[in-house]
């Protein structure tokens, strides 16, 4: 194996990620955690110290990190598999898992978080024109499924949809369930090829097959078989008009 070819190996990318660990308590405090955690959260201004990761979170967040605590409040410690997230934070995306930690008697004593800075992973770099906040442009997006994490080209993604804090990605092989929601992606999706026709749905205008329209109502049909019509707004209709070469 060259080293290109090892530079490119899922292991290899592994290898070079530091773990964030933070031990909580039973009633999700923190009581400690190691020093790469204390480098990527802001500790010295989220106090106090134990209530930082239910603080540390934006707003649309948080309910993902309780759901990921819950969940993992919940699995018998026989299950060595733990819970497992993707949450989008200023500028990074953080993999998260959550496990249980228990007595002799199986008895919770608190949880195990640990959290990888995918960022890297998932983004590329954009041009220097580029504002230094938005540094970062999803060019392959994160999906979660039977406690796995496996990753899709976003050239490959024909829609968007919204469900609450997550999102529905289509495919030509069907949907996959992503758990960065919908304001997320399209903050970090290229919006030269993908734009937010309507508050629940993204789509990839490479993927448009053609517009279509009921009464007042705008809908796009996209290229694949058994896709559903996406609504379009209607302040949005003139834009995609315009995308789309109808001036």
């Amino acid at each position: 194996m060259d080293a290109k070819t090892t530079a490119n190996s899922s292991l290899y990318l592994f290898e070079k990620f530091e773990a964030g660990v933070i031990h909580l308590d039973a009633q999700r405090n923190v009581l400690a955690m190691n020093d790469f955690a204390r480098r990527v959260l802001p500790v010295d201004e989220k106090q106090p110290f134990n209530k930082l990761v239910t603080s540390f979170h934006p707003e649309r967040s948080k309910p993902k990190v309780n759901f990921l605590l819950d969940e993992a409040s919940g699995c018998p410690m026989a299950n060595a598999v733990p819970m497992t997230m993707i949450i989008n934070i200023p500028e990074q995306v953080l993999l998260i898992k959550v496990s249980r930690l228990g007595d002799v008697n199986g008895d919770t004593t608190g949880f195990a978080l640990v959290f990888y800075d995918v960022t890297q992973v998932v983004s590329q770099e954009l041009p220097l024109a580029e504002p230094p906040a938005k540094n970062m442009r999803l060019s392959r997006i994160p999906m979660v499924a039977d406690q796995k994490v496996s990753f899709v080209d976003t050239a490959d993604v024909l829609s968007l949809e919204s469900q609450a804090h997550y999102t529905r990605v289509l495919t030509r092989e069907g949907y996959h369930f992503c758990n960065l929601s919908i304001g997320d992606l399209a903050l970090r999706l290229d919006p030269a090829l993908f734009m937010r026709v309507h508050r629940c749905f993204i789509v990839n205008l490479q993927a448009v097959q053609s517009l279509g329209r009921e009464g007042s109502k705008t809908h796009i049909v996209l290229k694949g078989k058994n896709t559903q019509a996406v609504p379009v707004s209607r302040s949005e209709v003139a834009r995609l008009r315009e995308a789309l070469g109808l001036g």
